[in-house]
């Protein structure tokens, strides 16, 4: 239907044009002119890069089954514009003709299904063919026959459409990989961020874990101590919170500031929370690492703070030994503890994710 009302203007153009037709010009020449203009003019119309988007937003809407899984946009390339100018098309042939069928079969069959109950003008039954009497009674059967095959040709042509709405409005096979590789990065962020949130949050949680547990047991004996643990405690807790907040907001597509990323020339922080938590640590860090590439620098830092969140959930409170320096064009880094006293297995994200990066 839609399809049929569609396509009046380009019918109303090429009546138009007819009387322009020569003198003489035959039947055929007038259908020609009545059929082949109005499809011409609508497949250029097609070629229009939005057709395709209005075409596909409206066949998954009413078409639904296979074209239900059509995602609405412009078409990008020629071959794109040419499958959506032929769709287009084929809409606005098959929407004529369930229209003008739908306009012409409805009065058909009423007056099919009142022929024997009426007295009809002997004119109109010679039209026909028809003598007055039992001769009508079949008209009913035909009538109804004709709505039934009307109802039929309906919905054999919507899901013929829906079957071919995929193939003429589906993307081409430069969409699909485009389409692809836009997951594949989309995935490849969220896997950056899940590290991210691994290794901030989880390395603030062991830490503050750590504090809490060592300012409840100096709490009466150091209190100088406690307060500084807990001091600590507010500042690692805070900006987990930070970069929990900027991960989630992330992960809900919300427009967010910059990424927080610490990198070497945050080390200092990192350490000395750690030396609060109750670790021994002996880190010589050179001051060149803070000119090293920013790359480099955020995941030298990130490999140095899960190095020290695994010493400190997996091994306690023991000796931590850091080297951090440069060696020619290197970044050289080493990172040594004894094991715990009752060393704690683990399942969680670890250094091997690392490999990822």
């Amino acid at each position: 239907m839609v399809g049929g009302a569609l396509l009046m203007p380009y019918w109303f153009l090429a009546m138009s044009l007819t009387p322009l037709l020569p003198a003489g010009n035959t039947v055929v020449m007038v259908v020609l002119i009545l059929l082949v203009l109005p499809g011409a003019a609508a497949f250029v119309t097609g070629l229009v890069p939005t057709v395709r988007l209005l075409e596909s937003s409206l066949a998954k809407e009413l078409l639904k089954g296979p074209a239900a899984t059509l995602v609405p946009g412009s078409a990008h390339s020629w071959e794109s514009r040419v499958r959506a100018a032929a769709w287009y098309t084929l809409h606005l042939g098959a929407g004529v003709v369930v229209s003008g069928l739908s306009l012409a079969v409805p009065p058909f069959a009423v007056v099919m299904l009142l022929a024997p109950m009426v007295t009809w003008d002997p004119r109109f039954l010679e039209t026909w063919g028809w003598r007055d009497g039992w001769h009508q009674w079949p008209a009913p059967l035909i009538g109804l026959a004709s709505l039934a095959v009307l109802l039929a040709l309906i919905v054999a042509a919507g899901r013929l459409l829906a079957r071919l709405a995929p193939r003429f409005l589906g993307p081409s096979a430069a969409e699909k990989l485009a389409a692809v590789e836009a997951r594949a990065v989309k995935l490849a962020e969220r896997n950056r961020l899940a590290r991210e949130l691994h290794d901030s949050v989880g390395h603030a949680l062991s830490v503050v874990t750590l504090q809490a547990g060592a300012a409840g047991r100096v709490l009466d004996s150091d209190p100088a101590f406690a307060r500084e643990a807990l001091g600590a405690i507010e500042e690692s807790a805070r900006a987990a919170l930070e970069d929990l907040d900027h991960v989630l907001g992330l992960l809900r597509e919300d427009p967010a500031g910059p990424a927080p990323q610490a990198t070497l020339k945050d080390l200092g922080r990192l350490l000395e929370q750690t030396r609060i938590a109750g670790v021994e640590l002996d880190a010589e860090v050179e001051p060149e690492v803070e000119h090293v590439p920013a790359a480099v620098s955020r995941e030298a830092y990130r490999i140095v703070q899960e190095g020290l969140t695994n010493a400190l959930r997996h091994a306690g409170k023991v000796p931590v030994r850091l080297r951090l320096g440069i060696a020619g064009e290197r970044l050289e880094m080493e990172m040594s503890n004894p094991l715990g006293a009752h060393p704690v297995s683990s399942t969680h994200l670890t250094l091997p994710t690392k490999r990822e990066t």
